[in-house]
């Protein structure tokens, strides 16, 4: 794969920012006509914010204000600029929390990511991402249309099918979180299957560098991205695996953690995105992540702003397996059973896969008692540990990522 996905990707910076100062009042203008935005912006005119600098003159979104409007007012709260019957789809995150589709273009704007992986015409993607209310799916679909692959809507688990299918039909490209693909090569292995991936586009958590080598020593060139539920694409790799490059269609701000305040260029900070679609116009949506700016330009020759991807959390909120992990749900796991004093949830590395171990402070119950709660409340299975009241930290921490990101 040769070539720029369009020259969006190549302009100059000044053609970029008179883009911009023409983009950002439509948008704003456009906001304003949704019930929950036309309240936050009512103070602000939309011919007064033109470029980066005026930017910090809106409002800060976060999630958990995007969660308590769903609650008031569902299924969007008011953040969208039409009905929930003029989508084409409608999702429910871990939350739950609600986010709309649409099937036309690449709504999402991830077949920029997969051009720049070289995903194209040609290939039959095998994308492992979920199609069962979240949205991974159909995002990844959309992008793998945007590009003309084919492909084949395996879901996430049944890894002897996935292994039989990938042998079967040729896959030639894995789409989904990046210890999945792990899995899948190793029950080929003992399958005796030979499969036919050689580039794998990955999301939904962090891809190790002695993951990605390991793909790369079985011939597979594994790109990640940087995406979400709610924005879309927000940046992704290229080949020259220098940083992660803005998506065209979004701003990104570096803040301060749990401010507006924009940081120096370099400074680890949380990460604010405003994306331009009209639809669901989110303006300085602070996603809880963590990353820096890094000075200048890709090697590659695409020109918009270069991050350092994902370095962790500015709340305590992680992904683990792929899926958020929240407080409040820790918080729902102890209301359950009122012999629960402290629980602490701990993400881990065992190899290349996460995992996750709860501790929880009782003085009845044993782990086993507790394995089903955990499951359900925190939508993920993981390891319980029994430990005695007042043997946690007392520093306020429910949620402690373990792992290392570089």
């Amino acid at each position: 794969m040769t070539g720029y996905y369009d020259d969006l990707e190549i302009r100059d910076m000044q053609a970029r920012e008179e883009a911009l100062a023409r983009a950002l009042p439509i948008a704003i203008a456009r906001a304003k006509t949704a019930p929950a935005l036309a309240r936050l912006l009512r103070d602000i005119e939309p011919e007064d914010v033109t470029d980066r600098a005026t930017l910090p003159r809106l409002p800060v979104i976060r999630k958990s204000e995007l969660s308590e409007a769903q609650r008031r007012s569902p299924p969007f709260g008011g953040y969208t600029t039409r009905p929930a019957n003029e989508f084409d789809q409608i999702f429910q995150s871990p939350g739950p929390i609600y986010e709309p589709g649409r099937r036309e273009g690449d709504w999402w704007r991830l077949g920029r990511f997969l051009h720049a992986s070289g995903v194209g015409r040609g290939d039959i993607v095998q994308n492992c991402f979920g199609y069962h209310l979240t949205p991974a799916g159909m995002m990844f679909e959309s992008a793998a249309r945007a590009v003309d692959a084919a492909v084949l809507p395996a879901g996430t688990g049944q890894t002897d099918l996935q292994v039989s299918a990938a042998a079967d039909i040729g896959t030639t490209c894995y789409a989904g979180t990046p210890d999945f693909l792990k899995v899948i090569l190793d029950r080929a292995d003992e399958m005796g299957k030979r499969l036919s991936i050689s580039r794998a586009v990955v999301g939904g958590g962090a891809l190790f560098p002695s993951l990605r080598q390991e793909y790369a020593d079985r011939g597979i060139v594994t790109r990640q991205c940087y995406a979400t539920a709610d924005i879309g694409n927000i940046a992704y790799e290229s080949d020259a695996l220098d940083g992660m490059i803005v998506d065209e269609g979004v701003i990104v701000e570096i803040v301060r953690p749990g401010t507006g305040d924009p940081l120096p260029e370099g400074e680890v900070g949380e990460v604010l995105v405003t994306t331009l679609n009209p639809d669901y116009p989110l303006l300085r949506f602070a996603t809880g992540d963590l990353s820096a700016v890094l000075p200048g330009a890709s090697p590659c020759g695409r020109t918009n702003m270069r991050i350092r991807g994902w370095l962790g959390r500015a709340d305590q909120t992680a992904k683990i397996k792929g899926m958020f992990v929240r407080p409040e749900q820790v918080a729902a796991l102890i209301a359950r059973h009122p012999e629960i004093s402290r629980a602490r949830v701990i993400a881990e590395r065992d190899g290349e896969m996460d995992v996750m171990t709860v501790q929880i402070e009782s003085r009845a119950g044993s782990a086993e008692a507790y394995a089903d709660s955990v499951a359900h409340m925190l939508k993920l299975k993981g390891r319980v540990e029994i430990v005695p009241p007042g043997s946690l930290p007392n520093d306020g921490k429910v949620i402690e990522d373990r792992r290392r990101y570089e």
